[in-house]
């Protein structure tokens, strides 16, 4: 399923309130910084549907993304989730019941102070691995579900509240070098909860391999001071269509790695042709575990997990993605099948001048 790491509001009225309000003060504000600087709004709207031992759950879903900027330096940017799911009720009565999800994934500001370097302050994703930052909005995953090592690194709530620096140390044409690094404060704010932390992530990538290699560590500074580390690859070979992702994330009580492929198809055929629109998809997963701790969201069990799927791209934006799981586990095996369609849209707060 979905994953979401935010807590639902209990209040949907006063959160919605909040983000009206926010997106309004960020459009004009950006209106009187510079007229032709024009904030867009973008996000996915989707369907999905997750049948998992059995029980099937249905999720309509709209993720909106606002990006206003603020003169030349400045860019405010925030993404949303709105969901309800419908699932089969616990009691054994024939039925549905709901659960609706309202929440801010992140709301940060981004002020660009030279070309190696940009501060981020606010509620921002936290840079750990690959999939969090860069795979999670629904309409640029493969998968209906995150990987199971999501939590590790992370955190509780997937964000951080306070600072981070990030940018691009050296750039050459043969290789270049990334950075992020941030300091995260405690937050037991409904909407911005974080916990206090600090970490990072850096990584080079060669231009003429296609290839990305980095590392992320990161540190909970409270409780008992865990520890977290993780590496990423990342290839796509020249003159195919071949992509290859995978992670690996070590927690204190937990461990694991995912390893994707996805092809697409159309090196066989014209990319708007009916057969040049698929792309299949393989990922196979697996956690290990050394004591029982259900802060980290991963399974309670040693888990591997073999995910099937194929996508096909549409045209105007919209993509269907459907895949089967297997899921084996010392607390018993499970089928998981899962389908989606999902619209990509993008356009202007208002018309340039």
């Amino acid at each position: 399923m979905l994953n979401f790491a935010k807590p639902p509001l209990t209040r949907v009225k006063s959160a919605t309130v909040i983000m009206l309000a926010f997106s309004m003060f960020s459009i004009a504000a950006a209106h009187r910084a510079m007229g032709q600087n024009i904030p867009l709004i973008s996000g996915g709207v989707g369907f999905e549907t997750n049948t998992n031992g059995g029980n099937t759950t249905y999720i309509p879903v709209i993720s909106p993304v606002l990006a206003a900027p603020l003169g030349n330096h400045v860019l405010v940017e925030s993404r949303a989730t709105i969901l309800d799911s419908f699932f089969p009720k616990s009691d054994g009565r024939p039925g549905y019941t709901s659960d609706l999800f309202l929440g801010v994934t992140y709301l940060q500001a981004d002020i660009v102070t030279s070309k190696h370097l940009t501060v981020v302050a606010g509620d921002f994703l936290t840079p750990f691995g690959t999939y969090n930052e860069r795979l999670s909005p629904i309409w640029i995953s493969n998968f209906e579900a995150a990987p199971l090592i999501l939590g590790i690194g992370t955190m509780s709530s997937g964000s951080s509240v306070g600072g981070q620096l990030r940018g691009s140390a050296f750039s050459t044409p043969h290789v270049s070098f990334d950075y992020a690094a941030y300091f995260s404060a405690a937050s037991t704010n409904q909407q911005f909860g974080a916990e206090r932390a600090s970490g990072g992530r850096s990584s080079f990538y060669f231009p003429a391999a296609r290839l990305e290699v980095g590392a992320s560590y990161g540190r909970l500074l409270q409780g008992t001071d865990p520890s977290f580390f993780g590496v990423h690859f990342w290839w796509e070979p020249e003159n195919t269509s071949l992509r290859l992702r995978s992670e690996y994330a070590h927690g204190p009580h937990s461990s694991g790695y995912w390893v994707e492929a996805d092809y697409r198809l159309s090196r066989f055929n014209n990319g708007n042709s009916f057969v040049g629109r698929f792309e299949p998809v393989f990922r196979m997963q697996q956690t290990f575990r050394s004591q029982t701790d259900p802060s980290d969201g991963l399974p309670s069990a040693p888990t591997q997990q073999a995910d099937f799927g194929v996508d096909y791209r549409l045209p105007h934006e919209v993509r269907i993605n459907s895949s089967y799981s297997r899921d084996f586990s010392s607390t018993g095996n499970r089928n998981i099948w899962q389908t989606g369609i999902v619209y990509r849209f993008l356009f202007p707060a208002w018309r340039s001048k």
